[in-house]
């Protein structure tokens, strides 16, 4: 009996990888030669920025968003999202496969682009598995400039993205081409390997108070909690890093990003990002209880605020803080 898992899987993953084959034969045959390089205009049969435009952004950009980002009036963290795919020109997929309502908070997005100049953006509202393998949906994903993946419910979105061809394809676009990915709200949780899926936000940290589950692992290192400081859920991201305490917790606050590039970090928006770091600390949590108050002695916290950057390397290195040069590392070893 034990044999038929097993077997299906196999077959399942020779089945994905065919159809990466035969998406990336019919979308990006020509960039093949060129993996580790950025794509020439005449390269594909869609326009693209120019390679100059792309070359002061190296490496893949990661940025998760904090939910409710504003796209109504400055836009900033759209700004920003935009200005790491290319500028205007880009080709922008919107993922919404999170969302129970994909055509309302598509509509959303469609006009905050549009209102900064996008001409190409589209919607790949994948609503099963099955459309998650097609190789419709990989040709989206592996012709795009910028992915964005919006708020909803990440265990709906994993439960149709995990293991997934659009997965793969997701990851093959960053490590091929330096495409940049942003997950807002559900989008952002479902960045990281164990993803925070869930759970109630006590005052004080508990024994299994955060849900926990497998993720997209594009931000491998990390625990991302968002809302964090309007849904005053803290306490719930170090229950989190105190189950799992080699993982930084990322706590992103609403209209907030904290971009993660080559070397560096910044926070763009309006509030903050708290970062947690439990990698010396100790805990209560192995003699406590399901649902007991957690002692947590050593727990690092670094808040940064909008317009904070910082690089580790290099005339820019503006990492000074005991331990916060280690945590950055963290997150910038995902790019």
């Amino acid at each position: 009996m034990k044999r038929v898992p097993r077997a299906f899987n196999r077959l399942l993953q020779r089945r994905r990888a065919l159809l990466l084959s035969v998406a990336a034969l019919g979308a990006l045959q020509p960039r093949h030669a060129r993996a580790a390089a950025l794509p020439s205009p005449a390269a594909t049969a869609r326009e693209r920025p120019a390679a100059g435009a792309l070359e002061s952004q190296p490496g893949a950009v990661l940025m998760a968003i904090g939910g409710n980002e504003d796209r109504r009036d400055d836009m900033a963290v759209l700004r920003r999202f935009l200005h790491h795919c290319g500028g205007p020109r880009a080709r922008i997929v919107v993922l919404t496969a999170a969302s129970a309502v994909p055509q309302l908070l598509w509509a959303g997005y469609e006009r905050a682009f549009t209102a900064l100049g996008v001409q190409r953006c589209v919607e790949l509202g994948l609503a099963s598995r099955e459309e998650a393998d097609s190789p419709a949906a990989v040709r989206e994903i592996l012709a795009a400039d910028g992915i964005f993946m919006t708020g909803g419910d990440q265990r709906r979105l994993l439960a149709v993205l995990a293991g997934s061809a659009v997965a793969e394809a997701m990851r093959r676009a960053r490590a091929q081409r330096g495409v940049c990915i942003a997950g807002t709200s559900a989008g952002a949780a479902a960045l990281s390997r164990q993803m925070l899926a869930g759970g109630r936000a006590p005052l004080l940290p508990e024994k299994d108070v955060a849900l926990l589950d497998e993720g997209l692992d594009l931000l491998p290192g990390a625990i991302v909690d968002q809302h964090f400081s309007e849904r005053r859920r803290l306490a719930r991201l170090m229950s989190a890093v105190a189950r799992h305490p080699h993982l930084l917790g990322v706590g992103v606050d609403e209209d907030t990003a904290l971009v993660v590039e080559r070397g560096a970090i910044e926070v763009v928006g309006a509030g903050a990002v708290t970062l947690l770091d439990g990698r010396h600390m100790g805990s209560s949590i192995e003699r406590a209880q399901p649902g007991e108050r957690l002692t947590l002695a050593g727990l690092r916290i670094h808040v940064l605020q909008a317009g904070q950057r910082l690089a580790l390397d290099g005339a820019q290195a503006t990492v000074a803080a005991p331990g916060l040069k280690e945590a950055v590392e963290v997150l910038t070893r995902a790019v």
